[in-house]
């Protein structure tokens, strides 16, 4: 225990200690443009192919509700209506997670 107060104490006293575990003055990270273009195109189309599925997903289930109460299958219905909530569940996690991603990368221009 005392190795590591020991240790503690120089990182907190010791001037040059900052220096070294600081960041490099001068230097703001940055996407090289070369790159810039091609990720953005692939989160795009990403999030945009995800949330095309999640719709036709969607789609699906509304279809399995019908086809259910129609033919009295209470099951399909029943499929139908859980694949409707996946469908929203997964369309809102794709629309976060695509706008975080989005967020954190343009943090670095």
């Amino acid at each position: 225990m005392s190795q590591l107060l020991n240790t503690l104490h120089t990182v907190a006293t010791d001037p040059h200690w900052h220096t070294i575990a600081g960041p490099v003055p001068g230097v703001t990270p940055e996407m090289p443009d070369d790159v810039d273009g091609p990720v953005q195109k692939i989160l795009n189309w990403t999030a945009g192919l995800g949330l095309a599925g999640a719709v036709l997903g969607g789609l699906l289930g509304w279809a399995a509700v019908a086809v259910g109460h129609n033919s009295e299958r209470a099951s399909l219905a029943a499929r139908g209506k859980q694949g409707i909530l996946w469908s929203l569940v997964g369309a809102g996690g794709i629309g976060v997670t695509a706008a975080l991603v989005t967020t954190f990368y343009d943090m670095t221009k």
